[in-house]
């Protein structure tokens, strides 16, 4: 799998393909936005780490605008699901009461938001259907734009970085394109866990 996306990041098209899975994946958890962000991040670093002169843009992923383009496509996707939340339906309001995970979500979501925090959301992002969770959430709840979007910012920009950097120092450090690949993404994971105990643990720690 590791090669198949390794061989997709010397297509031109890797930035369009980032971007659209990183939107989409708010409503689809299973697309791989953070691998192909990670084996973008690796084929630059193997490029570097290869000494080779310029990298042809065309060919080599640029970090800057893998980052960018990470985070405005997350910060895009989560306004899009928030709208979702926010005009609801019947459809919305019956698939959040069939969830408990949904509606206690919506619960500290508004909490935390309404005390002027909101490091929940950005936890969320890194949580395995988190960001989903918590962007339906905030527009279910009519959470005000100016409440959500900030930390939505902050998120989409701390996952990006994240992944971003696994990607790239994972490979300069291991060498191996699909080593460091492969253990960035065992990285990715972990902090995918540790993330989701955090948002189910009871407490103020998560507000």
């Amino acid at each position: 799998m590791f090669e198949t996306v390794g061989s997709l990041t010397t297509s031109p098209w890797i930035y369009a393909m980032v971007a659209v899975s990183v939107v989409l994946d708010v409503f689809l958890p299973v697309l791989p936005s953070g691998v192909l962000v990670i084996a973008a991040a690796a084929a630059a670093a193997a490029a570097g780490a290869a000494g080779s002169p310029a990298p042809v843009p065309e060919q080599v992923p640029d970090i800057l605008a893998l980052l960018v383009i990470a985070s405005t496509a997350s910060v895009l996707g989560d306004l899009a699901a928030y709208r979702v939340g926010w005009r609801g339906g019947e459809r919305l309001d019956r698939a959040i009461s069939r969830s408990r995970r949904l509606t206690r979500a919506q619960e500290r979501l508004g909490t935390a938001l309404a005390r002027g925090g909101g490091a929940l959301v950005v936890i969320a992002r890194f949580a395995p259907a988190g960001r989903s969770v918590v962007s339906l959430g905030a527009g279910k709840t009519h959470r005000k734009v100016k409440e959500f979007l900030p930390w939505s910012a902050l998120a989409g920009m701390a996952w990006a970085g994240y992944s971003v950097a696994l990607g790239y120092f994972g490979t300069q450090w291991l060498g191996a394109t699909w080593l460091g690949t492969a253990v960035s993404v065992i990285a990715l994971f972990a902090a995918g866990a540790l993330a989701a105990y955090l948002v189910r643990r009871p407490g103020p720690a998560t507000a």
